[in-house]
């Protein structure tokens, strides 16, 4: 069932000589529970589609569809409150509260949207990324690795229909690397979640079930694995 659609994106920023334009014209959806990598080089609109997917950022032009709904006919309290409670965001900066625990972190998405938590989730959640011995540390106390299955797991906490993640283990080495990749896409199969990351990585982007790949802000190559008469 899909989920997420984009029609006709353009992002551009700036204006007269200095404009860059980071998208052109970029048409895509996404279904349900999906794992999709967005891959291409620097500079190529990888983090400016996502923001605008995810509703962090409004596109120059063109729209976005969530569930059918025009994501930018929403006003900014209406768009708040639905990335708060149906998008979840990893980045590849933690951005942990430093004063807060982990689990504390955790929960922070839940309380700020003034609901109870689901404690229940929230202990599968600890379970299925391995920070049952690590709830009552402070960020400082934490791995690279282990704040990011914390940033994860805060991402979850609401029960999101889709998650976004930019270079999620583009400040890990590559032992936590991958074992960060590995619970992204245990979480996403596990839970139904829509998984959209954006790497540079090829090998990274090779893990995923579809692979789009973006150059000077435009798609130029959209592939599924497995999928009949795609080629791959």
């Amino acid at each position: 069932m899909q989920i997420l659609e984009c029609r006709n994106l353009q992002k551009i920023y700036g204006s007269g000589e200095g404009a860059v334009q980071a998208l052109r014209d970029v048409s895509t959806s996404f279904t349900q529970g999906e794992f999709c990598a967005v891959r291409g080089p620097s500079g190529s609109g990888k983090s400016t589609l996502l923001h605008i997917l995810g509703g962090l950022e409004y596109p120059t032009s063109g729209k976005v569809f969530y569930r059918g709904e025009d994501l930018y006919a929403y006003n900014d309290n209406q768009l708040s409150i639905l990335r708060r409670r149906r998008f979840g965001f990893v980045f590849q900066a933690y951005n942990l509260v430093q004063e807060l625990t982990a689990y504390e972190n955790i929960l922070l998405p839940v309380l700020l949207d003034k609901r109870k938590p689901d404690k229940k989730h929230i202990s599968l959640l600890v379970e299925m990324l391995g920070l049952g011995d690590r709830l009552d540390h402070l960020p400082s106390a934490l791995s690279g690795g282990q704040q990011q299955r914390v940033a994860i797991a805060r991402a979850l906490a609401n029960k999101p229909s889709i998650l976004f993640a930019d270079e999620p283990t583009g400040n890990l080495d590559g032992k936590s690397g991958k074992e960060v990749l590995a619970l992204l896409k245990y979480a996403s199969r596990e839970l139904g979640v829509t998984l959209v990351l954006v790497t540079h990585d090829l090998n990274i982007a090779e893990q995923a079930e579809r692979i789009i790949t973006l150059e000077d802000g435009a798609i130029t190559h959209d592939s599924r694995k497995g999928a009949p008469g795609d080629g791959s």
